[in-house]
């Protein structure tokens, strides 16, 4: 038997993984029969919600950015409500969230690159793709300059997002007027002197970690030529073939490369120029290398001037090992994309190896593996920044069954006499410029009235053009939930 008195949630976070923990809550059946009152709060450090969904998401990539329909239309609903622009730790402390709610979920993600151990690694010209992407998606909280004048760049690594950043890099700007990009970032990659980007992997081209969409979708800008080494399939057995053949993700990216290869032989065979995939002239080039190990960046004068590698190889039992082989490659600036990691939050157990809140099934436990009742994790910082949305959907689920146990359990109940309001008011006395669904929703028809009034390359209208500024952002968002 539950109490009458609403149970009160914290979200902190508003990507998927905040959204769809306070979804699962809301579509409890305890929830949707009424024996169950629930109260929702999803907090945003960000004036926006979406997280990661908005700010780390490449702009012509529609078909993920449609996830924020899925995620509009929870939050508009009204049961749940949206308090951006609000700092966990500063603007709104734990202890001042435990005083207002029975339960705080924290869904705040991975945002920062991670670490590669390697000498160079911190010369200027190095960068982490995370900050990149966090750039040419206007993050309000990032500079809005950024350097772009090397013509040979490295992206080191193998997975969805190293394949963004690099197609960003070698894709016209004037291509990405179809898309939200705001115009600091397409004057930027407008002057890039980029005419070479060069993709690492330490496994071969059966072993990487993107889409085959993602792959095909390379060879769709204009200008691009795919450049490929024949070496990196020549060591590909007959036996690993038919293991490829065997999984159709697999199969599709080996199919699209090894067309991509039999292409640039056949060419390079008639003497015939290169082209891109429309025909077109060939002004930037995008390489993709498998089996190089990162080994050192190399500088000189503390700048970045190029990077060696050890070639590798799938030993009998399927391991990756080195070769002694050592290449080495001129290159202007270097881009690390071998994943996120979690950022610790005040007052939270943490692992710092992992990246992630020390958790059990969704439970924040401390150091010891004791839970502490009444705080729970969702998403990457509870699981790590692995898999897509599929599973921090599964995650929320784990993550609020966990929850319902303890409220049956009696380990959690809900205080009499919260004042939902009460948090606005604590805001309001700290002078905290907060947030409001209502706000976004102004803030998204304005953005979406600047594409209007704006064309692209084909002169048609643009779907969006993004505010870049946090205090413009504040201001229209205040303006439109008050007006």
């Amino acid at each position: 038997m539950f109490s009458p008195q609403p149970f009160r949630l914290a979200v902190i976070g508003s990507g998927p993984a905040g959204v769809y923990a306070a979804e699962t809550l809301a579509r409890r059946p305890e929830v949707k029969s009424g024996e169950l009152a629930v109260e929702c709060d999803i907090f945003d450090a960000l004036p926006t919600p979406f997280g990661l969904i908005r700010y780390g998401v490449a702009p012509d990539h529609p078909r993920i950015k449609g996830i924020i329909t899925a995620l509009h239309r929870i939050l508009g609903r009204g049961d749940i409500r949206f308090i951006g622009d609000v700092e966990f730790g500063t603007d709104l402390t734990f202890e001042e969230i435990h005083e207002r709610y029975d339960a705080v979920v924290f869904a705040t993600g991975a945002l920062k690159d991670a670490d590669l151990d390697i000498p160079g690694i911190d010369l200027e010209g190095s960068h982490g793709a995370a900050d990149f992407v966090a750039w040419y998606d206007a993050n309000p909280d990032y500079p809005r300059e950024w350097p772009l004048e090397a013509e040979h760049v490295a992206m080191i690594g193998n997975g969805n997002v190293a394949l963004d950043a690099a197609r960003m890099l070698s894709k016209s700007a004037d291509e990405l007027l179809r898309t939200e990009i705001p115009d600091h970032v397409h004057e930027g990659l407008a002057a890039a002197r980029t005419t070479d980007v060069h993709v690492f992997g330490r496994r071969g081209p059966a072993q990487t970690k993107f889409s085959p969409l993602e792959a095909r979708e390379l060879a769709h800008p204009h200008g691009v030529q795919i450049v490929l080494d024949p070496r990196d399939f020549e060591q590909i057995t007959d036996a690993e073939r038919e293991v490829i053949r065997a999984d159709k993700r697999t199969d599709q990216i080996f199919a699209t490369f090894e067309g991509w290869l039999a292409e640039q032989q056949r060419r390079e065979a008639a003497g015939e120029e290169p082209t891109d995939a429309h025909g077109g002239p060939v002004t930037r080039r995008l390489h993709l290398h498998f089996w190089h190990k990162p080994i050192e960046v190399l500088g000189e004068d503390g700048k970045v001037v190029g990077m060696r590698f050890e070639r590798t190889k799938l030993d009998d039992g399927g391991a990756l090992v080195g070769t002694g082989e050592m290449v080495d490659y001129e290159l202007g600036a270097v881009y690390r994309a071998v994943g996120y990691k979690g950022s610790s939050l005040p007052g939270v157990p943490y692992d710092a190896d992992r990246g992630v809140i020390t958790n059990e099934a969704g439970r924040v436990t401390t150091g010891v593996g004791e839970p502490i009742p009444g705080v729970y994790a969702n998403g990457w910082i509870k699981r790590g920044p692995v898999g897509l949305i599929g599973a921090t959907k599964s995650d929320a689920v784990e993550t609020i069954t966990s929850l319902m146990e303890d409220i049956e359990a009696g380990v959690l109940e809900p205080a009499e006499d919260r004042d939902n309001d009460s948090v606005l008011r604590l805001l309001d006395s700290k002078g905290v410029a907060y947030t409001t669904w209502e706000g976004w929703t102004a803030l998204d028809e304005h953005e979406v009235s600047l594409g209007a009034g704006r064309t692209d390359a084909d002169g048609e209208p643009r779907p969006r053009v993004k505010v870049t500024e946090r205090e413009e952002m504040v201001r229209i968002a205040r303006e439109g939930a008050s007006a």
